[in-house]
């Protein structure tokens, strides 16, 4: 549910607004002659137990929530049950702050409560009607839209059931009017019916468009937008969302992308310009996501976020996503915007207090960081001394996609077999990592093997499965999934082709796609790793590999990477080849690719030997290369 407010600011409630409107109403029912004297009679009565009402409560917060909800407060959501939840949470509201009065009078004395359908819509907030809002102010369509605001506001305080169905028939007729107008006016035949047909008191039916200024006669903007948008991602269920939402209008649309950014650029449109301010709690995934660069850049540029609290996971039950909110006014301001992890404080009193916020920097489409203020430095310090890796002339890329591991990936006694039965089958069975094999510096092979049906790579030619019978043989095991799978090369029993492929013959590093730290495996060898891993190819990499594995870094990519659901770190290319390591020269690098070659010498006899000590002797030397203080280091939990 998005619940948008319309002066909701101002001072003092303006209590009496409401009593003297009803008053003003009582005059003009009284002076209508389209009445016959029954039923004016019987609406005064209605009108004057309002104004009674009101009178009795205004200075109650029965008054002041009654106020608010009729001028103040609107909601829609694509579901009709959010609807009526909403509409049933403020009836509770107000019902709890009456009391009765009279056991013999009707209900109690207590008065029948508003009827809230012209406040909470079913709608589809992400689309509208083009042209609508223009063809909307012209002099005809302009009144049939007072008129139409007025039957409304009259059914909101209707108690009596003939009443409600009169104002809803002439509800009907001023919308079919109002749609024979907007045709002439020139909007969309399809778009003027429609309007014709959307009945807001159908408590079953939900809208396929939304515009505020038609369905809550609010058109200057509202003063807050607050939500809780849905998170699924636009390419879900073959791009269902992706497709419905393309052709929108929205600046941050991305197919890769989640729907609730759609959410935060249609918010900031409907507010006020130059004060109205939009909260909402998200996932956190677009402050740093690939995805997520459209929404950053959008709403640096239109609007002056300026409160961000990331919150973590577990803000919702069954909801495995880290949450964060985010307060924004809108327009551009100049002032600087503060942010704070409230899920990495010790201190867990809310609001955080104001020396732990830091300063929220916004810099185009770049991610945003949650930092306090030596964190910020720590970050700047990196920045200046290093070099992002992607600018260091290295190759780094994925492992193999196979397109079905069951078949291509094989055990040992697999191995064996099909090598026994035709010794021919070990050319194109070659040893492979998984991402789990891979560990601190060392990885750990399990025995696993690639069948290498390669789709040939520079002057080698693809491999022939009819010259390999045996593992053939395997593959037609599998054949349906083969048949199908989209990663395959000129047949379904060739892998697709890589243009890196001979870079797995080289020196390399290895490193894992996912986990909680650094971890980054040195392999001379020739070996292949699957796609849940990631690998470099060129010089240094015995330096890289100190640096890579530092706590250091472990830190820079648990600020500047996407996490999982779970909270694990994701490493893949496009936040690796982000890290800036400093360059310096062979003899500067000696000391550090010592220790790691200790390590490695270490890990090779025993992959669990005990390098402890020399890793936290890497961790120093790591955080002097960047410059970091005592308090700096302690700062990113590196130590003293």
């Amino acid at each position: 549910m998005d619940c948008f407010t319309d002066d909701a600011l101002r001072p003092g409630w303006a209590e009496y607004d409401l009593w003297e409107g009803l008053q003003k109403e009582l005059a003009g029912r009284r002076a209508t002659a389209a009445f016959d004297t029954a039923q004016q009679s019987a609406r005064d009565a209605e009108l004057r137990e309002i104004s009674a009402t009101f009178e009795r409560y205004r200075a109650s917060d029965f008054g002041r929530k009654l106020y608010l909800i009729q001028n103040s407060i609107f909601g829609v959501d694509r579901q009709t049950v959010a609807c009526q939840i909403a509409k049933l949470r403020f009836f509770i509201s107000l019902a709890i702050e009456q009391e009765a009065t009279a056991e013999r009078a009707d209900n109690y004395g207590i008065r029948p409560l508003p009827n809230l359908e012209t406040r909470f819509v079913a709608a589809d907030t992400l689309r509208g009607l083009g042209g609508l809002h223009r063809e909307l102010t012209g002099d005809r369509t302009r009144d049939l839209q007072r008129q139409l605001n007025e039957n409304r506001e009259r059914h909101f305080h209707a108690t009596v059931r003939a009443y409600k169905l009169q104002y809803r028939a002439a509800d009907q007729r001023l919308r079919g009017e109002l749609a024979d107008s907007l045709r002439l006016a020139g909007l969309a035949a399809d778009h003027a019916d429609k309007v014709a047909q959307w009945d807001p008191y159908d408590q079953n039916a939900a809208a396929d468009w939304f515009d505020p200024g038609y369905m809550f006669g609010i058109r200057e903007g509202f003063d807050v937008v607050l939500g809780n948008p849905p998170y699924v991602q636009l390419q879900r269920e073959g791009g269902r969302l992706a497709n419905l939402y393309q052709d929108a209008g929205f600046a941050t649309f991305a197919r890769t992308g989640d729907i609730y950014q759609l959410f935060y650029e249609k918010g900031g449109q409907l507010l006020k310009p130059g004060s109205g301010l939009l909260a909402y709690i998200t996932s956190n995934s677009w402050l740093k996501a690939e995805y997520g660069k459209a929404t950053r850049r959008w709403f640096a540029e239109n609007h002056t976020p300026l409160k961000l609290l990331e919150m973590g996971k577990d803000v919702f039950a069954n909801v495995i996503v880290d949450a964060s909110i985010l307060l924004a006014r809108q327009g551009k301001s100049g002032a600087v915007g503060v942010a704070v992890d409230t899920d990495k404080l010790t201190d867990k009193a809310f609001p955080p207090a104001p020396a732990l916020w830091g300063e929220l920097r916004l810099e185009g489409e770049k991610r945003w960081l949650a930092l306090s203020g030596l964190e910020q430095s720590v970050m700047d310090k990196m920045a200046a001394v290093g070099t992002p890796l992607k600018d260091w002339g290295v190759s780094i890329n994925m492992g193999i996609k196979t397109g079905y591991n069951p078949a291509f990936i094989i055990d040992t006694a697999t191995k064996e077999v099909l090598v026994t039965v035709d010794p021919k089958s070990a050319e194109i069975i070659k040893p492979i990592l998984r991402g789990r094999d891979v560990r601190r510096f060392q990885s750990e092979w399990a025995g696993k093997w690639l069948i290498d049906t390669h789709n040939g790579y520079g002057d080698i030619p693809a491999v022939n499965i009819d010259d390999y019978p045996a593992v053939k043989g395997h593959l037609d095991g599998f054949w349906q999934p083969l048949e199908k799978r989209q990663d395959q090369g000129r047949t379904p029993y060739n892998l697709r082709s890589c243009a890196y492929y001979q870079d797995f013959s080289l020196e390399k590093l290895f490193w894992m796609d996912m986990g909680g730290n650094a971890r980054f495996a040195y392999c001379e060898e020739p070996m292949f790793s699957n796609n849940a891993a990631y690998f470099i190819v060129g010089d240094s990499l015995k330096y890289l590999c100190a640096i890579l594995n530092s706590s250091l870094v472990t830190w820079w990519m648990g600020h500047n990477a996407g996490t999982t659901g779970m909270g694990l770190t994701i490493w893949h290319k496009v936040y690796v080849e982000s890290i800036p390591i400093p360059r310096i020269s062979a003899a500067e690098q000696a000391p550090l690719v010592a220790l790691v070659e200790r390590i490695l010498a270490a890990k090779a006899g025993d992959l669990g030997a005990d390098t402890g000590e020399w890793e936290r002797e890497l961790d120093g030397l790591v955080q002097g290369l960047y410059g970091l203080t005592g308090e700096e280091a302690g700062v990113v939990g590196l130590g003293g």
